[in-house]
């Protein structure tokens, strides 16, 4: 029973955490539409996919998988979290395969990274000379590129192609400073009260369920008839 209860301890803060998370998710959406409402280029037009696809010739900027119809996932270079605070933007938007763009958000998730400054960056900088081993990531770039030079020449190049990508949005650039300078902030504080009113209104709906059922308990007590036995 205790293993039990323990797991619907956890499983009730997993859920909280999951609608915190949303909500910091759907702010960025919703501040990425107005900071860049007067921007050249939009995310979702066509004319900035065929600039991706065309710089990244229809490959993952990661791996460099060629990307088919059904292997592909819109990916943000930093992740739409609030450890990463990234922006549906352009500049910040590629097309990459399933596979990494999963992989990436080990460091995408992580409060604190060690290898690069940036979740992609850092995702890019595993090429099995840096981590302790285990490590899940590095793995994953062994088996793309076995060989140690090759792998940390083309990771070390991916690098560079994507900086430079991202270096033509200078709109994007330019607001760059003050989200790593405020945005971590504000998210964490609007994740912690998101948990805190969750938490707050689950007590409320439990309380009055329980009140509400004890009233129509006594309620129904109430009714029963008093038979006499003689």
């Amino acid at each position: 029973m205790k293993d039990a209860s323990a797991r619907l301890r956890t499983a009730t803060r997993r859920a909280k955490s999951d609608v915190a998370n949303k909500l910091v998710s759907m702010f960025l959406h919703e501040f990425s539409r107005r900071v860049s409402q007067e921007w050249p280029l939009k995310v979702d037009g066509e004319e900035y996919e065929g600039a991706v696809r065309e710089a990244f010739r229809n490959r993952c900027p990661y791996c460099l998988r060629i990307l088919s119809d059904t292997d592909w996932a819109v990916e943000h270079l930093d992740g739409m979290n609030r450890c990463r605070a990234g922006l549906h933007v352009a500049g910040n938007v590629l097309v990459a395969c399933r596979k990494c763009n999963n992989e990436k958000r080990r460091d995408d998730s992580k409060p604190t990274l060690t290898l690069a400054a940036t979740g992609w960056e850092s995702f890019l900088s595993h090429d099995g000379t840096k981590c302790r081993p285990p490590c899940q990531t590095c793995l994953y770039w062994e088996s793309i590129w076995p060989n140690t030079e090759e792998r940390q020449r083309i990771m070390a190049e991916n690098l560079q192609r994507i900086r430079l990508f991202r270096a033509q949005f200078k709109e994007f650039q330019a607001i760059i400073p003050s989200l790593i300078e405020a945005m971590p902030h504000a998210l964490a504080k609007l994740y912690s009260d998101c948990q805190e009113f969750a938490e707050d209104e689950i007590k409320k709906l439990l309380q009055e369920f329980e009140q509400s059922r004890q009233t129509l308990t006594n309620h129904r007590r109430e009714q029963v008839p008093f038979i006499e036995i003689s």
